[in-house]
């Protein structure tokens, strides 16, 4: 793939490029903060890279008649692409955005803009290590191994992995619980990071364009009214939430108090999908909830939402410690189960036709917005893998395709979790009618989403 990009270089020598992954903001972002702290220019690039979404490819029994990535996540990071760009702007840095894979494209940005070190956030999952392990072998195939250098660095944890209480992964506890009352007692979060101050010469690159969901192989669509998720991606739309949710509304006061809810924008705080791509850092929620604490109010509810962020951190830790364990049918636990792979059961699953109506309106709301409540996650997976007894790596697969906020180390330990192959003790199977009758006990949130006049 040649490349029709220049660069004065009577202005600039040894630049920076930073590889933005799932870090797509400009604050408390430890890549870009580095890369402008070096000498040269600073250069953004995004990668739409067509192999996150193709089919998925897993050693499941039936092929899955969906890709990795559809159509509203992919919406939602064109969005925070979008303002990505803008925010970059206001320091001059430019950000280029390809539609291709980073080993079809970054030799050649290397090659072209003198570029002598790369920035980007560490990853270990699967797919993003494949990505990497091409991009190394096209630089040394264009004999550029020696001409660059990379700086990886952990950036989406709230306690950073060299600051939790463990001298391996292997010591990684296997119970959550063991886990966060270490980490609280013994750790600390960071401090956050900035670029405020910075300033450069903006280089002259010719503007590339942000793919289209039609470039991408997906469908239009319009934003569902329905959606307990109606906003967009980027890091401006993650703080005009947290804005609303802490400092207008105040509702994180009652946090814990509702997060089971189904119904509404402000039953829980939505930050999940920013997360997911990195609009907002753990360490920037966490750092507000300790503000809201000093100045509004402190209780179990503001103390929960740190919590779930502990969960997240859990779960990133558990996919350090398993690799590849996690996509493995007998997960981290590797028991062997009878597990099946019925076609007609996952349709009936995915388009909300089972025989439980609360399901039904839990996956109808998923597939109409790529969103769905905490508390629906937990039944409709527990329907899926427990009660149908169906291969739990297919409902994760679907997740990862259909979820705004799909993020590898949650999505694969929940399942995992649910699923009685990963972190929880209990091996629990969820009562769906008594879960119905429970959260949804007027039947609003069924009735929203079902046709059928069940009450």
């Amino acid at each position: 793939m040649s490349l029709n990009l220049s660069l004065d270089f009577n202005l600039y020598r040894m630049n920076n490029l930073v590889w933005f992954r799932n870090d797509l903001r400009v604050q408390d972002n430890q890549s870009l903060k580095a890369a402008c702290e070096n000498d040269g220019a600073v250069i953004g690039v995004y990668f739409f890279d067509p192999n996150f979404y193709e089919n998925s490819k897993y050693d499941l029994d039936i092929e899955l008649p969906f890709g990795k990535t559809g159509k509203y996540r992919a919406q939602f990071i064109r969005e925070a692409v979008e303002d990505l760009r803008v925010n970059l702007d206001k320091y001059n840095i430019p950000l280029l955005v390809f539609h291709a894979s980073p080993a079809q494209v970054i030799p050649d940005l290397i090659d072209k803009l003198d570029i002598k070190n790369i920035y980007l956030q560490k990853e270990w999952t699967r797919d993003e290590l494949q990505q990497e392990e091409d991009l190394g072998k096209a630089i040394e195939k264009a004999g550029l191994k020696n001409q660059v250098k990379g700086h990886r660095v952990y950036d989406q944890f709230l306690f950073h992995p060299e600051d939790v209480p463990f001298e391996s992964w292997n010591q990684i506890p296997r119970v959550f619980t063991e886990f966060r009352k270490k980490c609280e007692k013994q750790s600390t979060v960071r401090e956050l990071v900035g670029i405020d101050g910075y300033t450069q010469v903006k280089p002259q690159i010719e503007e590339t364009q942000i793919p289209t969901l039609k470039d991408l192989g997906l469908e239009d669509f319009k934003k569902d009214t329905r959606s307990a998720f109606p906003w967009q991606g980027g890091e401006t739309a993650a703080w005009e939430r947290l804005d609303h949710y802490f400092w207008q509304t105040k509702k994180l006061q009652y946090y814990k108090k509702t997060r089971n809810g189904l119904l509404g924008i402000d039953y829980s705080s939505k930050f999940s999908a920013w997360l997911a791509i990195g609009c907002i850092s753990a360490r920037q929620i966490y750092h507000d909830v300790q503000r809201f604490e000093k100045e509004i109010k402190k209780n179990q509810d503001t103390y929960w939402l740190i919590f779930e962020l502990i969960w997240r951190d859990f779960f990133k830790f558990v996919s350090l410690k398993h690799e590849s364990q996690i996509f493995m049918l007998g997960g981290i636990l590797q028991k062997e189960y009878e597990w099946k792979s019925s076609l007609r059961e996952l349709d009936k699953w995915i388009n909300g036709t089972t025989h439980e109506a609360f399901v039904n309106a839990n996956m109808k709301e998923l597939s109409t917005t790529g969103w769905m409540s905490n508390r629906g996650r937990q039944n409709v997976a527990s329907y899926w893998s427990m009660h149908r007894e169906q291969d739990w790596r297919i409902g994760a697969a679907y997740f990862e395709h259909i979820l705004i906020d799909y993020d590898v180390h949650s999505n694969y330990g929940n399942w995992m979790y649910n699923s009685g192959v990963g972190n929880d003790p209990r091996n629990r199977t969820f009562n769906i009618q008594l879960q119905a009758s429970r959260y949804d006990s007027d039947g609003k949130f069924q009735r929203l989403w079902l046709q059928e006049g069940l009450f």
